[in-house]
């Protein structure tokens, strides 16, 4: 009796305790599903979700913890105070400018560490009227041709068609309106909230990434024609878009949340490469399948690479500017992308947008600079490569007469867009459409092109630049895209991305450069997910540390030849 009293007071103890461990572990399993379930309604996934073991050889911490480490940059390394956001123009003292530091007893050249002093200064100063005109007829564009229904703009005009790159336009014309006093908090809040929820809502192009073209009164994917389907992705578009994003999140923490629930959507597993490259997609027009391949050439690529760079990826090879060959033009050593076009099947444009993106909005610094003064370069090569880049246009102007400020730009009817370089196809300023037809009578000054110039480089030359298209506008519709270099008149369209880089030349001139350093202590964008396999199946990136920097290049001389 005794003996099964025992018994029945062991089988009790065991009852009870597969009891609470069942109830410990639906207490559990309630709580992770919770957990789960919340971060996926904030991030809006619809991806299954797989739990992982955190951790491996390589790792210093487990992965679940890596998160909260802090980003490493060039303030936290070297203990120096970071940059300070300045304020907007109608905040600034009268007395602001006059005790900015431009490094002007600095001498020109390269310091120990490849950084970079050029011997030109860039415009500092408050907005005359003209300028002031200007930027207004520029934001104009975005006011009139924004859609209502998705908060997209056009990329051109009335069409109702945009690209992230575009997109990326409208976001830098947005905050050089706010900066510059245009508009005020809530319409710039109300205008970035509306973009970036269509944003985040936007159908990717096969659960990778964004379409390279979406319709803007929609928001559905389209090709180039702009009827509904899909064509792939661009890595120098979303490069670009990433730099951006990058900038308001730094500028306006407020909105930093609803940014990272728009990048924590893509998939970067096949966008940037192990070694570093970077990588866009299209669709195979006879078997309908996905071909990635490597984008981008000296100037674009890394700019792109850098965009990556500020949201913790290592995009090594694609900053890098080898390989690439130099062609002596007016006494300039010109460089260009030494990747054969007939063999890889991409063209090696020089056109001067790349490096005036860089210089506008990055300083020519690179991605972990948070602390240099604004003449100090960390980039070097990106500075002296764009000083290059100025030279020979300025010396093209004093030996023919031409002004010349070259760029891409779209152009009034058949074939809508052009090539305006400085150097492509084996020939200095020759002119091309996107199918490689020599199109000299659409070579012009681009408007873009020319102020962002003036900008960056205050010189004689740029003076005449800025006197030929600072009134260059329809008041009703935005800047016009250029003046053509053979006298037929004004280049009579208006763009996002004409429209977009003018206001971050004006905006230059009151602030400087226009990323400013990220000021909180962690990102949901590196602390998602951490308990789940997306972010290794997506390649989200862990906060960068100093081993994680792009090196600090200074290229040896290549080959020349005499053109």
């Amino acid at each position: 009796m005794q003996q099964d009293k025992r018994k029945g007071i062991r089988r009790s103890l065991w009852a009870g305790m597969l009891l609470l461990g069942a109830a410990a572990a639906t207490t559990a399993g309630m709580s992770w599903t919770m957990g789960s379930t919340a971060r996926a309604l904030f991030l809006q996934q619809q991806d299954d979700i797989d739990p992982i073991v955190a951790g491996g050889d390589l790792d210093d911490l487990p992965a679940l913890m890596r998160g909260n480490i802090p980003a490493v940059t060039t303030s936290t390394h070297y203990d120096v105070p970071r940059r300070l956001k300045p304020p907007r123009m109608c905040e600034m003292p009268p007395d602001y400018f006059e005790t900015l530091d431009q490094g002007l007893d600095k001498p020109a050249g390269y310091t120990r560490r490849n950084e970079y002093v050029r011997k030109y200064r860039p415009r500092r100063g408050f907005l005359n009227e003209r300028e002031m005109r200007a930027a207004e007829v520029a934001w104009h564009y975005f006011q009139k041709f924004t859609q209502e229904t998705t908060g997209l703009a056009n990329s051109v005009g009335n069409y109702p068609s945009t690209t992230l790159w575009d997109t990326a336009s409208y976001v830098a014309g947005a905050v050089a309106a706010y900066e510059l006093c245009l508009i005020e908090k809530p319409e710039f809040d109300r205008r970035m909230t509306q973009l970036f929820t269509t944003i985040k809502r936007l159908e990717l192009f096969r659960n990778e990434m964004p379409n390279k073209v979406y319709h803007t009164k929609t928001g559905e994917k389209v090709d180039y024609t702009n009827k509904a389907g899909e064509i792939g992705f661009s890595a120098l578009d979303i490069g670009r878009f990433m730099v951006w994003m990058r900038i308001v999140k730094n500028r306006y923490p407020h909105l930093g949340n609803t940014i990272d629930s728009v990048m924590l959507k893509w998939d970067f597993s096949n966008t940037v490469s192990d070694e570093g490259l970077l990588y866009g997609a299209y669709v195979d027009k006879e078997s309908g399948e996905t071909v990635y391949a490597q984008e981008g050439r000296l100037g674009y690529e890394e700019y792109a690479a850098k965009g990556f760079a500020l949201w913790g990826f290592r995009p090594v090879l694609a900053h890098r500017a080898e390989p690439f060959l130099t062609a002596a033009i007016f006494g300039i050593s010109v460089p260009y992308d030494g990747r054969d076009p007939r063999i890889f099947h991409s063209q090696n444009y020089v056109v001067t947008e790349s490096y005036l993106q860089d210089g506008l909005e990055l300083g020519f610094d690179l991605p972990h600079d948070d602390s240099s003064p604004d003449w100090l370069h960390s980039d070097g090569w990106r500075a002296e490569f764009a000083d290059r880049i100025y030279e020979v246009q300025e010396n093209r102007w004093r030996r023919t007469g031409f002004m010349t400020a070259r760029s891409e730009h779209n152009v009034k009817g058949p074939p809508y867009f052009t090539y305006d370089t400085i150097f492509s196809d084996g020939y200095p300023w020759n002119t091309v459409t996107p199918r490689g037809d020599y199109t000299p009578d659409h070579a012009a000054v681009a408007s873009k092109a020319a102020l962002g110039l003036w900008a960056l480089w205050d010189t004689e030359y740029t003076d005449v630049l800025y006197d030929a298209i600072i009134e260059l506008y329809d008041p009703e519709n935005g800047m016009y895209e250029g003046l053509y270099e053979r006298g037929q008149g004004r280049v009579a369209i208006y763009t996002a991305n004409n429209n977009g880089i003018i206001l971050t030349s004006l905006l230059h001139k009151v602030q400087g450069t226009i990323l400013t350093p990220y000021t909180g202590e962690t990102e949901v964008w590196y602390t998602a997910f951490r308990d789940q396999d997306i972010r290794e199946r997506r390649r989200y990136p862990d906060p960068p540390q100093h081993d994680d920097w792009l090196p600090a290049l200074r290229h040896s001389t290549q080959r020349e030849e005499n053109y």
